[in-house]
């Protein structure tokens, strides 16, 4: 034996594989776990007493899964969940979630052991190629002396380059079987994301200064890749620099304070107003900063114009992003933050740039909010205005709250109208997969990442998938209110045949009504509907001052009735003469 393997030998501890991987999440920081329990799991289970890791307990996967993402997008630390063999395709949504937004979860499915599912074992079935393809990578553990060396790989594979999911599936009988580990340790840098932060090219970042410096009307279009690289502040300081309007994808909201004189706040289809809409669509030079492009952010890819009518720029960590769906100037593959902060020293290095005269947006902001929250338009009988209920919460958020919010109405009127004035991701939705179900789970999430009130809006065709978790909610003690915008329909697709398919309604979109009150009373919340408009601020008030499960119930118009800011829906209503907001 050398000196090296006796030293190792006399160092390594012998563990089974629930200790070992116990151990080397808390070597990578993790403190929180998110799950539920299944047969295949009770091994872990056993150890898990000797650990300070709090596991999570929600009520279905799909929620662990939820909340687990939105622990990410709050805390940026890498995730973990974890599943049994029969839960394990519940967790789907969440992970197609996290892996198109970037996030990374460690993503664990306990199994049955290798090859049973082959004897036709009672809840066997391929997890790896389940997952394949909406993770970074999927892989079986095999033994417990390699777990160590895998989970290492997982962390650094998930907060590195473009973050995102990474499966690791563990056969029930790891738990119990037992190895002398050696490698125990973590990579301190993976303990957060972005683990690495690479420069772009430095010949294109000084051709893409100049372009910036050229431009007559240029803009900044910063996605929720600006938010997963921290990049808030050196994006000010480059606006601030340089006096260019900063604008956001909805799900960027929060990049830097929306109350800022360069603020456009949030632009696309999806709670883009006119004004920020217009102004992108004018500028001449369009600098995209770590957002993929997509529909929901470009109106289907027509908020800009003819492509050849201004020149664009982009930078993103994911090279396939870059000019994927405009014609780029130049493209920039790296880090947000630090490929900002070198193009800020060559900037501040400059002695031949005259001070930029300054930009005060706040006149056109603030005239296109008060236009919206004094419009006044009238509800359909008995509905009250998101757009009210929006502008009271506005008005009482405290700067550590928290909101999340579902695709749909409820998250339409807050991406528009809601301000965040700290800087930081405080407004999450899942607008990269667009699943229903999200608010809830993601509310949960976010309570265990911070200690601030988190306000979740939901509707009433998204609540229906999650009501177990009142109870997750409930157990939690944390201070959560859920706001149930009801209208008793699956409203998005209502307005969507509505008004561009002119489809005949109801169109398998109306179901029953429910007392919604009566359930969140019988899993212990405190419950308040609001009939009139005069109390939505103080019901919301009282709500978030009380430290424990709050739910609240409004009911509001369908989509196609008063019409939200989605560019599409606002034209037609336009040329159908419907009540809209934009």
């Amino acid at each position: 034996m050398t000196q090296m393997s006796m030293t190792q030998a006399d160092t390594a501890q012998t563990m089974n594989g629930a200790q070992a991987i116990l151990r080397m999440l808390e070597l990578h920081g993790v403190t929180h776990v998110f799950g539920l329990p299944g047969e295949t799991t009770i091994g872990w289970y056993k150890e898990w007493a000797s650990s300070q890791i709090e596991f999570v307990l929600t009520r279905d996967e799909r929620t662990a899964a939820f909340a687990a993402e939105a622990y990410a997008k709050i805390t940026g630390r890498p995730a973990v969940l974890e599943a049994p063999s029969p839960g394990v395709t519940h967790c789907t949504p969440g992970i197609t979630e996290a892996y198109l937004s970037s996030l990374p979860v460690i993503f664990f499915s306990s199994d049955i052991p290798i090859n049973q599912d082959k004897r036709h074992g009672l809840t066997g079935v391929d997890q790896t190629a389940l997952y394949r393809s909406i993770c970074k990578e999927s892989f079986h553990l095999a033994s417990v002396a390699e777990i160590p060396f895998m989970l290492r790989r997982a962390f650094r594979v998930a907060t590195s380059g473009r973050p995102g999911p990474v499966h690791v599936r563990v056969p029930i009988n790891l738990f119990h079987e037992t190895a002398a580990l050696a490698d125990l340790y973590a990579d301190p840098a993976c303990r957060v994301f972005p683990a690495h932060r690479p420069v772009a090219d430095h010949a294109k970042l000084r051709e893409a200064t100049e372009l910036l410096l050229a431009a007559r009307k240029p803009v900044l279009v910063c996605g929720q890749g600006a938010l997963i690289s921290q990049a808030g502040d050196i994006v000010l300081d480059l606006a601030e620099r340089l006096q260019i309007p900063v604008a956001t994808t909805t799900p960027g909201k929060g990049l830097i304070p929306e109350t800022h004189p360069l603020a456009l706040r949030v632009i696309g289809a999806r709670g883009g107003m006119e004004y920020s809409n217009d102004y992108v669509g004018d500028a001449d030079l369009v600098f995209f900063i770590g957002t993929n492009t997509d529909s929901s952010s470009t109106d289907h890819w027509k908020l800009y114009g003819a492509p050849d009518s201004k020149t664009f720029l982009h930078l993103d960590i994911a090279e396939a992003h870059v000019g994927n769906n405009f014609p780029v100037k130049v493209g920039l593959v790296g880090d947000a933050r630090a490929t900002l902060t070198y193009m800020v020293e060559l900037l501040r290095a400059r002695t031949d740039l005259a001070p930029r005269p300054p930009l005060d947006l706040t006149p056109i902001r603030q005239a296109a909010l008060s236009r919206v929250f004094n419009s006044n338009i009238p509800m359909p009988e008995g509905t009250l205005s998101p757009v009210k209920l929006t502008q009271a919460l506005d008005q009482l958020l405290p700067d550590d709250a928290i909101v999340t919010a579902e695709p749909g109405v409820s998250a339409i009127y807050p991406s528009a109208l809601l301000s965040v004035r700290k800087a930081g991701r405080r407004y999450i939705t899942n607008y990269s997969m667009g699943s229903l179900g999200y608010s809830v789970p993601a509310a949960i999430g976010a309570s265990f990442a911070q200690d601030g009130p988190v306000i979740s809006f939901t509707g009433d065709g998204s609540l229906a998938f999650v009501l177990g978790d009142f109870e997750t909610v409930r157990r939690s003690g944390k201070n959560v209110t859920i706001v149930l915008c009801r209208n008793d329909t699956y409203g998005w697709i209502r307005g969507e045949a509505a008004l561009l398919e002119d489809a005949d309604l109801p169109w398998s979109t109306d179901f029953g009504a429910v007392d919604y009150i009566r359930i969140a009373e019988g899993f212990g919340f405190h419950a308040e509907r609001i009939t009139r408009e005069v109390d939505i601020l103080p019901v919301l008030e009282a709500a978030i001052s009380n430290p424990g499960a709050n739910f609240i119930e409004i009911m509001v118009p369908s989509q196609d009735k008063i019409v939200p800011f989605v560019p599409p829906w606002v034209c037609a209503a336009r040329k159908k003469k419907l009540p809209y907001f934009y």
